[in-house]
This record gives structure tokens, sequence and C-alpha cells, in this order.
């Protein structure tokens, strides 16, 4: 289809330069279903972009959104801070039964602020209480947020400046397989922690993510998990995952930390916890870390009750049977042989996959090529994004429920953007 980009006057001169998605994708939407978006003059786009990870169930999912609909017409409580309501009580019930105690998984629940990043304070803040001690680890291409705490442990060089002062209290290791296996696991890490004369700072936690999704679909093997996890406890420090992007079933099972058999001290949780796309975001911790003094962290927008409604709605619906989980790893299959047919049609050549679930990412040795695939894709009606350091990778981030013919689909059109930019 062809598609003329709108008249964006009003974006243009009165929103912020700071706008980046809507540059990528010039035009107006205006209704979204499923693993669609629709724009006002009609054109039809499939999703692989799924809201960065938000819309693991698609948009306006009809079972979240008969259950929303039900509690606003009911006049159910909106907004409550942290104060106890019904919304939220089924939500923890819910966690409860369906993920933690099936998983023999033992943490509380704190309600930090709504987004990803004010669950990374969290963490940051409490690891620190814990420990009495200022320094965290985090790892090469890490992305943890946009607030300060948050960027001091992320490793993207644009993203950092952005901060306007210097980021402290943060030390970056390499990441699982960042010196291409030529470097056995964590043989600098365990020297620094062990020399006296390193300089390093005793760390209070470790916070990594299984698979690095803006750092471009690192994806961390389930025996270095292990060993990282192990390390953490000889050097009495706390591992935090980062499961914001990859939780929620992105990977498979619900936490991305499963397949590797580990249990970190702190999990954080947001994007699609929430089920439709409201904001919501949890820090889960082991219960002796509970040191918190009541109100000794807060915010005003924790208690988004019609997020509690949504969430609840998505575990009972998508989590109680385990079927979510295979259709998950089912349509990764899928993908992966169709990355494999376009990397074989390529002769091999200048490009690279990789992925777990349905988070997949091609890297091109030409680096801008990524992007002109994501904007041809845009072209034949497809949202495609760009991650890694320098936007070399092209990102797959479908919805969950993507049916098995959307996704043929979206793959046809990848196949067709990657064929045509050569």
């Amino acid at each position: 289809m062809t598609i003329t980009p709108p008249a964006l006057s009003v974006f243009e001169t009165l929103e912020s330069e700071v706008r980046s998605y809507c540059r990528g994708w010039p035009a107006v939407f205006d209704r979204a279903q499923g693993s669609h978006l629709h724009d006002e003059d009609g054109h039809t786009y499939l999703d692989f972009f799924a809201g960065a990870g938000s819309l693991n169930y698609g948009h306006n999912n009809p079972v979240l959104k008969r259950a929303l609909i039900d509690y606003i017409e009911r006049d159910g409580i909106t907004h409550g801070l942290d104060m106890a309501t019904t919304a939220k009580r089924a939500f923890l019930e819910s966690f409860q039964n369906v993920i933690l105690r099936p998983r023999d998984l033992p943490y509380k629940v704190m309600f930090p602020g709504p987004t990803g990043t004010n669950a990374v304070e969290a963490a940051l803040k409490l690891a620190r209480k814990v420990k009495g001690r200022e320094s965290v680890v985090s790892f090469t291409n890490a992305f943890h947020g946009m607030s300060l705490g948050s960027l001091a442990v992320t490793g993207n060089a644009f993203k950092r400046a952005g901060a306007g002062i210097p980021l402290v209290h943060g030390t970056p290791m390499p990441f699982d397989n960042y010196f291409d296996g030529q470097v056995p696991d964590f043989l600098w890490f365990e020297r620094l922690l062990e020399d006296q004369g390193s300089g390093l700072n005793k760390p209070a936690a470790v916070i990594v993510e299984t698979v690095q999704g803006e750092g471009g679909i690192n994806v961390a093997r389930a025996e270095w998990l292990r060993a990282l996890q192990e390390l953490c406890h000889r050097q009495d420090m706390l591992l935090i995952v980062d499961d914001i992007q990859m939780g929620c079933g992105r990977t498979g099972g619900f936490f991305s930390f499963e397949e590797a058999g580990i249990v970190p001290d702190i999990v954080t949780v947001s994007k699609s916890i929430s089920g439709y796309g409201l904001p919501l975001a949890l820090t889960l911790f082991k219960p002796e870390l509970d040191i918190w003094e009541p109100g000794e962290h807060n915010g005003t927008f924790r208690g988004n009750n019609p997020a509690f409604v949504t969430a609840a709605a998505a575990l009972n619906t998508y989590w109680a049977d385990g079927q979510m989980e295979k259709q998950t790893i089912a349509r990764g299959e899928q993908v992966e042989r169709a990355l494999l047919a376009i990397v074989d049609e390529m002769g091999g050549e200048g490009v690279s996959f990789r992925g777990r679930g349905l988070v997949w990412g091609m890297e091109f040795e030409d680096k801008s090529r990524a992007s002109a695939v994501c904007a041809r894709a845009f072209e034949l009606g497809m949202l495609l994004e760009t991650s890694g350091p320098e936007s070399e990778v092209v990102k797959l981030l479908p919805p969950l429920t993507i049916s098995a013919d959307e996704l043929d689909e979206g793959l046809r059109i990848l196949a067709r953007s990657v064929r045509e930019t050569a």
C-alpha cells in the first residue's frame, strides 16, 4: 500500500523535539485491536512492537476490556495511593495463586510507582538499604530506565548523556558473550571483587536482564545466569533481575529467569503486568529484605486500580492453565524458522539473529540497514523498531496473542523488507 505522511502540524509545532517513535512511523493512529493498529486515514498496520512490550495480550483485549468497563461502570475506585481496595486485593490474590505459589516463589509485592524505572529505583534503593553499601554492578549494553538511578546502571552512552550530571555508584561488567567466548565468565568481575587493590567498592547488588531488549536482543545463557547467582551468593551481593520487558511471558515462562532455575533476591516487573497497557509496576523481593519503614518509598500513582483489574483478568485468563507458555514457545519456533530462511536467502553474509520466546532480533553488519528495514516495513504496513547501541538490530516484539497466520504475515513483510533494502 502507499501511505502519504499526514500533516503533523500540531505535533511539530507544539510537542517537544524529544518525541521519537512518531518520527519513524509518520501516521496518526486512531484505533487498535488485537495485533493491528489503524490510522485516521484507514490504513492498517500489523504490530510487531506491542507497545515496547506493554501489550503482550494485544490491543484492547476483549476479556480485559470487559473487566475494565464493568469496573468503571460500577464506579470502582480509580485512584487509591496505597489504600486497601477490592481491586488491589483481587490482583494480589491472583498474583499469589496463579504466579507465585505454583513457582514456589516467596516474594513480597511492592507497588513503587507506575513505570518500570520506578520499580528499578525502588530495587536499587532497597538493595543499598539492606546491604549498607552504595555500589551496584550492571552490565554492558544494559537498559534499566531513564531516571537518574536507573540511568546510572544503563549502558547506552546517548541515553546516559541526557542526564546532564555525573552518573555515580554504578559499575559496568561484561554481559554474557561480550568477548565472543574468548574470556571465561566473570573472570574480570571476580578478580576485582577479590583484589583489595582493584578499586572496586564492594557492591550491594548486581542488576541484570536475562535478555537485553534495548541493548540489542542479547540473550544470556541459563548457565551464565546460574553462575551469576552463585557469584552473588558467595560475595554477599543481592541479585536483581530486571524483568520489565522480558517478563509477563515474553520469553515463554511468566518470568524470564525461570528457564535458568534461579530465584533472584529482587525482581522488577512492569510493562505488561497490567495486561492492557495501563501504567503499573511491581518490585518483588524476598521477605527478609522487607525492611522498609512505612512511607519510606512512595508515589502518588502507585495505586492504579483500573490496572489492578485488568492485571488480575490477564493472570486468570492466560496464566492459570499453562497454555500461554506453550503457545509462546511454539510461536518462537515459527519465528526462528523464518529468520533462518531470511539469513539463508542472504547467503548468511552480513546478518545474524538471536532471541527467545517471542522476542527476536536481526543484527546487520551494515548498521544503517536495520533502520532501512524498519522504514520499508512501515511502508508495507507493519510496525518494527530497532535496538542496540547503534540501532543495528531489527527488533521483533509481537503480541503473545498473535495468531500463527498473523505471525506468518509479519514475517513475510520482514523478509520482503530485508530483500528490498539490500
